[in-house]
C-alpha cells in the first residue's frame, strides 16, 4: 500500500524540518507538504528536504492546502492518505494505530481523539472543543469524544469522496459533515496531542481562534 502524508504549513519555519526529519525516521518518505503562502522560510526548508512540496503563492488557510495536498496524493496513486500538522503536535508513534483499521477494512476513515487519552491542555482550549463536539452532535447528530483533531487518516476512496470547500480551520467539520453525508464508515483512535509553547504561541488551539471556527461553521450551514 502507497501511504501519503498530507502536511499544510504556514509560517512553520521553525518546526517543519524537525516534523518531517521525524517522519523519515520511522521510514514514512511519501510525505506532500504544501506551504500557504508562508511569510517566512517555511518553503526553503522544505525544498532542503527533498519531499513533496507545493506552494499557495498567497495563503488560502489550512481547509485549502490540505485539498491541494490530497489531490496530489490522489494523483501519485496513495491508497492511504495521514493528514499531519506541522508544528510538532502530532506523534508519529500514533500512525500505525491509526492506519490499521482501514488495512483491515474495518472503516475508511480515522480520526485521532485527544479525550481517549489522557493529554494535558490548556482548559479553555479543552472548553473550546468540548463545546465543538456538542455542536457538531446538534448539526450533524454525530457522537464523537474529539471534533476539531487534524490527525486523520483516510483510504483512497474515503479521500476521493470527501470535498474540503472550507479554505480556513472550519474544514475540520466540514469534513466530519463529509463523512456523514458520504455515509463513510470512520472510527476515533486514541492520540496524544503535544502542546508546547511555540504551539500556543502561534494561536494554534487558541480560545478565540476556536469560537471564530465554531461561528464560521454555524454560519457556513445556516447558508447551505
Amino acid at each position: 500500500m502507497k501511504l501519503f502524508i498530507v502536511i499544510a504549513a504556514f509560517n512553520e519555519g521553525k518546526s517543519i524540518s524537525k516534523v518531517i526529519k521525524d517522519l523519515r525516521s520511522h521510514n514514512y518518505n511519501n510525505i506532500v507538504v504544501v506551504d500557504d503562502g508562508s511569510k517566512d522560510n517555511t518553503y526553503s526548508e522544505i525544498k532542503k528536504q527533498k519531499v513533496h512540496a507545493l506552494r499557495h503563492i498567497i495563503n488560502r488557510g489550512q481547509g485549502a492546502s490540505l485539498q491541494t495536498g490530497i489531490d496530489y496524493a490522489l494523483k501519485q496513486g496513495a491508497d492511504i492518505i495521514i493528514t499531519f500538522d506541522a508544528d510538532g503536535q502530532h506523534r508519529v508513534e500514533d500512525i500505525p494505530e491509526m492506519i490499521k483499521p482501514i488495512i483491515n477494512n474495518e472503516c475508511d476513515a480515522t480520526l485521532g481523539s485527544r479525550f481517549l487519552r489522557k493529554t494535558k491542555m490548556p482548559f479553555f482550549r479543552k472548553l473550546t472543543l468540548k463545546i465543538a463536539v456538542l455542536m457538531i452532535f446538534i448539526t450533524f447528530g454525530i457522537r464523537m469524544t474529539d471534533a476539531h483533531n487534524g490527525f486523520r487518516a483516510f483510504s483512497r476512496d474515503a479521500a476521493q469522496k470527501i470535498k474540503i470547500t472550507s479554505d480556513r480551520m472550519e474544514h475540520a467539520s466540514q469534513i466530519i459533515e463529509e463523512i456523514h453525508k458520504k455515509r463513510i464508515k470512520y472510527k476515533e483512535i486514541p492520540v496524544i496531542i503535544r502542546y508546547t509553547e511555540e504551539t500556543l504561541k502561534h494561536g494554534h488551539g487558541s480560545f478565540i481562534q476556536g469560537i471564530r471556527v465554531l461561528a464560521r461553521t454555524f454560519i457556513r450551514k445556516i447558508l447551505e
